[in-house]
């Protein structure tokens, strides 16, 4: 092999920085994660476009988007990166990690956040075993403070008393509803218009939507519609029942 067989096409370092963007949804929180400053990420990723010359983001106010060559490359890059993990675990003498991890989620998360991370983390510790549990954030946070659930993940709190929250990922919660139902209204009026399909009690989205609508003047009525599952509200936001609340996770795809 001749001396250009051992140059990679980018900086290695380029790589698992594009993962902490993708993975976090934006430069602020990948930054925070790697312990480097915003600019350091941003020139990182300018770096990468260039070297692997396609888009790889799509960047607009509340963080990024990954464009159709940044989800093939991530697909990849996840392979690659699992692939190198136990490259370098194999030279450690330490057991490989097995046993039974038991998380807690919160019904976004569990349901659309949750699932590509685990499927980097099979390739990473094939031996252990996920057992997942998705119940409403309140239900998480009680479970925690009861000691039935060690880690949890939720949306919609800052604080809660008996726990410690740490930040995990970035989302948006937007209102959406069938074309037809706004009939050309927005903003408050628009919320005005008609009912508002809501979570159930204790749902950290619901949470976040009441305080939103508080702080804008806009105390929200009694929930005529009242739905569980997210796929549940999203199909009667579609059938034209009222305006949904949803993460942006949920509507991915």
């Amino acid at each position: 092999m001749n001396e250009s067989d051992y140059r990679l096409p980018f900086e290695p370092q380029l790589l698992a920085s594009f993962l902490a963007v993708a993975e976090r949804g934006g430069i602020s929180a990948a930054a925070s994660a790697l312990h480097l400053t915003q600019p350091a990420v941003s020139s990182q990723m300018r770096r990468l476009e260039d070297q692997v010359k396609a888009v790889l983001f799509e960047r607009h106010r509340k963080g990024t988007r990954l464009t159709e060559a940044g989800r093939r490359l991530r697909a990849s890059a996840r392979r690659a990166h699992a692939e190198l993990s136990r490259a370098v675990f194999g030279l450690s003498r330490s057991p490989e990690p097995e046993g039974l991890l038991g998380l807690w989620a919160s019904t976004t998360i569990a349901s659309y956040v949750l699932p590509p991370l685990l499927a980097s983390f099979a390739l990473e510790r094939p031996k252990v075993r996920v057992r997942l549990v998705a119940a409403n954030t309140g239900a998480v946070l009680e479970a925690v403070r009861a000691g039935t659930a060690e880690l949890g993940l939720v949306e919609g709190h800052g604080r809660a008393a008996g726990v410690r929250l740490l930040p995990f990922v970035d989302d948006e919660i937007v209102a959406v509803s069938a074309p037809a139902f706004l009939a050309g209204r927005a903003g408050a009026d628009a919320l005005k218009a008609g009912p508002l399909l809501w979570r159930e009690r204790g749902s950290g989205t619901r949470a976040v939507v009441e305080r939103a609508l508080r702080d804008a003047g806009l105390p929200p009525s009694a929930a005529r519609y009242e739905l569980s599952s997210t796929e549940a509200i999203k199909a009667a936001a579609i059938e034209g029942l009222g305006v949904a609340f949803l993460s942006r996770w949920s509507m991915r795809r």
